[in-house]
């Protein structure tokens, strides 16, 4: 009595693609054999050494015209099974229809609510003026660097003449389905401070860790300031603020042995609407404020701020938005508190909006006991086969002749 597409969605969240080892070749064959059974066209980019990205394309009737891009990625974060009710990798479908799994929210529903609007739309004979293309792409959970970031540099994306494209957004536990339209840029800063070693039991001057205390106040006192400048203000979300926290200490060697170096890392997430420079020098000054031999290094400094036009003239947004006024759903536009493909998407002048159709459901992406209930996951096909028309038959721009 299950409805196919939920099957199909449970057999795609059985495949372990967990980080640290991502069985990346049963999901490209299992995602293939499904798209070879729809009749899409099949390619297989390998962007680096066993990373490889699925493309699978619907052609449409005037294939000039820039295309419509789905993306979605296989990779899902590890689990800690003792804190599960049911066992994360087996797709268990509890008496109210939650289907519990890692990856069900993050991104695995997705990718097959794309496939399945597809499938709809096939076996209604439609065809649509623009062609569709979906990437199924690997490590987006440890940063897209051997995916997307990769993937949009080569010759075969430049080749999918991109116009508009879709990406994973977050479920909402309200009414209301949350749009993303841009996102944070993510530093992650590693502060070095260098002072003078000795005995533990002694009063030394100028040390390491009193830099170190300095370093952090000033850090941790922006931190306090931006979540009570969230908390103050209603009409601000987490992607409005700069995030900030301490996720690294390191230093010392022994109790009694006063260090010569400390270190800490931060991940930083900056909205766009934050400058960046003006932001650097103040990183710069607090370092600087603790005394000498403090400094700061990036691994890593995404400097990107693109946001896509939620504007009604912007001929992808109208016909995105129009789709949700005409089925009678709430949007609510944001930018997405964390970081997704789509800012590599955006960083080569693509459009795109970030997007899972979830509403009344709790955000357990990266969480314990993931779930997303069978319901849901069958409207969000509803959405996508409404969407998809609405977007591949943008009549052609002027810039399309």
């Amino acid at each position: 009595s299950e409805d196919p597409s939920v099957t199909l969605f449970r057999e795609y969240l059985r495949i372990d693609t967990v980080h640290p080892k991502p069985d990346y070749d049963a999901a490209v064959r299992f995602l293939e054999r499904i798209g070879t059974d729809l009749g899409l066209a099949c390619q297989k980019v390998e962007v680096c050494q066993g990373y490889v990205v699925l493309i699978l394309t619907w052609q449409g009737t005037n294939p000039h015209l820039r295309s419509v891009l789905l993306n979605s990625h296989t990779d899902v974060v590890p689990v800690f099974e003792e804190h599960w009710t049911y066992p994360p990798f087996e797709a268990v479908k509890d008496s109210q229809g939650n289907i519990y799994a890692r990856g069900a929210q993050d991104m695995k529903c997705v990718s097959i609510q794309y496939l399945e609007a597809i499938r709809r739309l096939k076996t209604e004979g439609k065809s649509f003026a623009r062609t569709i293309h979906l990437t199924f792409v690997p490590d987006e959970e440890v940063g897209g660097h051997k995916g997307m970031e990769m993937f949009v540099q080569r010759p075969e994306f430049r080749a999918l003449n991109v116009g508009f494209a879709l990406d994973e957004g977050l479920a909402s536990p309200s009414d209301t389905f949350s749009v993303f339209y841009g996102e944070k840029s993510p530093w992650w800063i590693k502060v070095k401070c260098v002072g003078s070693p000795g005995h533990g039991s002694r009063f030394i001057s100028n040390t390491a860790a009193e830099k170190m205390h300095k370093v952090i106040n000033s850090f941790l006192a922006f931190r306090e300031s931006e979540k009570q400048r969230l908390k103050s203000d209603s009409s601000l979300t987490l992607g409005d603020v700069t995030s900030l926290n301490l996720t690294m200490l390191e230093g010392g060697v022994s109790f009694n042995v006063v260090p010569s170096e400390m270190a800490a890392g931060f991940d930083v997430r900056i909205p766009p609407t934050v400058d960046l420079k003006a932001f650097e020098e103040q990183v710069a000054a607090w370092c600087q404020g603790a005394g000498d031999g403090v400094t700061y290094e990036f691994h890593q400094k995404c400097m990107d701020q693109h946001v896509t036009s939620t504007e009604e003239s912007d001929p992808w947004w109208k016909a995105f938005s129009g789709v949700y006024r005409d089925m009678k759903l709430q949007l609510k536009l944001e930018i997405f508190p964390a970081a997704t493909d789509s800012r590599y998407i955006r960083a080569v002048r693509h459009p795109a909006i970030g997007f899972s159709p979830m509403n009344r459901t709790p955000v357990l992406l990266h969480d314990h006991n993931e779930f997303l209930n069978e319901q849901v996951f069958l409207r969000g096909i509803d959405i996508y086969a409404r969407l998809l028309p609405a977007l591949a038959s943008v009549p052609p721009l002027p810039a399309e002749g």
